[in-house]
């Protein structure tokens, strides 16, 4: 673990839980490109690629022989701060373009039993006000992290009509903040676990639930004046229900609802790692936070497949709480996507979903105001078999 000075150890935990232009808080959604279309609706029971390892490990008893999916998505969130007072010294636009990248791998080894590995990226966050002299600057210049999951996998085929499936998350963390007064550079890792059953009610339907825990991690360094200090970090769980169905031989429709428990995050506490004593605490007061999604699909021929989709996603952030890192606020998405499928050379998905955020309010010393906020996602996939 890289030092950290006391005042930057909670601006470090803050970031990790602000908002990206994905998803709400800190999560990404984004671990495949084709579920992207459809705005990630029935992600835990589509199951037709290896990404299935990331929201539901059981739906690897749906792939046959060796599956191969790997894709990138680039997130683009918008965030053009606006003060009360009209001044010129509002940032800029503070979102700039990253990319989120996903690997996946599985393997039929008997008829019933499947293995599977996942490398993504499910937190992430790259923000920078461009005018070094911004009304905020002491609050925020830049900031960003990045986390890498590795997902090993396991698949179950009960019968016919049930399949389970869990996973093991080794997932590392690095971030850097800067203001105009000071710069953090850490890094920390953590173990995890993700569960999973889906339910095949007939050939034309599909029922998924999955369970992602909660990941702790203890990050430490000094301050100065008080002596080493740590914190400890718990990032929310997540609960997934979803549903697939074949309408028709051309149509199909799938649904999501996710609940990610952020009511644990009341306040993040500092303390000295000699004495136990708290130095310091940082207040969050999130709220549990859900996302709705209803997509569809329709096989436009042979080789090709439209979709889109539409989503609901709220944000855990309550207004008083609202930090200028990334201003977080509930959005909209409006998906598009399509899939050729080459046979026995493989399938391609791409997409695109526009996010419309409500545009956020601050009221945090200095930063009175309010943020024009959207968001872009592109993303594309490669998956085959053998």
């Amino acid at each position: 673990m890289k030092k950290m000075t006391l005042r930057t150890v909670p601006a470090l935990l803050l970031i990790a839980f602000s908002g990206a232009a994905s998803a709400s808080a800190f999560q990404l959604w984004e671990q495949n490109a084709s579920g992207l279309g459809t705005a990630y609706a029935g992600s835990a029971a589509v199951a037709d690629n290896a990404s299935t390892i990331f929201f539901n490990p059981a739906g690897m008893t749906q792939l046959s022989g060796f599956q191969f999916s790997a894709g990138v998505n680039g997130v683009k969130p918008s965030y053009k701060f606006r003060s009360g007072a009209g001044g010129s010294n509002d940032g800029g636009d503070a979102g700039s373009w990253a990319a989120v990248p996903n690997g996946y791998l599985s393997w039929q080894v008997a008829p019933d039993w499947t293995l599977g590995f996942g490398i993504s990226a499910p937190f992430g966050l790259s923000t920078e006000y461009k005018d070094n002299n911004w009304v905020g600057r002491f609050e925020s210049l830049k900031s960003e992290i990045k986390t890498v999951n590795y997902n090993p996998s396991v698949a179950y085929r009960v019968n016919d009509k049930v399949s389970l499936g869990f996973g093991l998350n080794y997932q590392t963390i690095d971030a850097e903040l800067t203001t105009a007064a000071s710069r953090l550079k850490g890094s920390d890792s953590a173990l995890g676990w993700n569960v999973g059953a889906l339910f095949t009610l007939s050939p034309a339907m599909r029922v998924g639930a999955s369970y992602r825990s909660a990941i702790k991690y203890t990050l430490e360094g000094d301050a100065a004046g008080a002596g080493p200090v740590r914190a400890d970090l718990k990032l929310p769980d997540t609960f997934i229900l979803s549903v697939w169905q074949q309408v028709s031989d051309r149509w199909e429709a799938m649904g999501d609802v996710s609940y990610t428990r952020w009511n644990s995050l009341k306040s993040l506490d500092v303390y000295n790692r000699d004495t136990g004593a708290l130095i310091t605490s940082e207040t969050f007061n999130y709220k549990n936070a859900w996302r709705l999604a209803w997509g569809a699909a329709y096989l436009l021929n042979d080789t090709t497949k439209l979709k889109f989709g539409i989503a609901y996603d709220k944000t855990p952030v309550r207004d008083a709480d609202r930090s200028a890192r990334v201003p977080d606020n509930s959005r909209l998405w409006l998906s598009l996507g399509a899939q050729w499928n080459a046979g026995a050379h493989g399938k391609v998905d791409v997409g695109y979903s526009y996010l419309h955020v409500k545009d956020p309010s601050i009221n945090q010393g200095l930063l009175v105001g309010r943020y024009d906020a959207s968001g872009h996602v592109v993303g594309a996939q490669y998956s085959v078999g053998f």
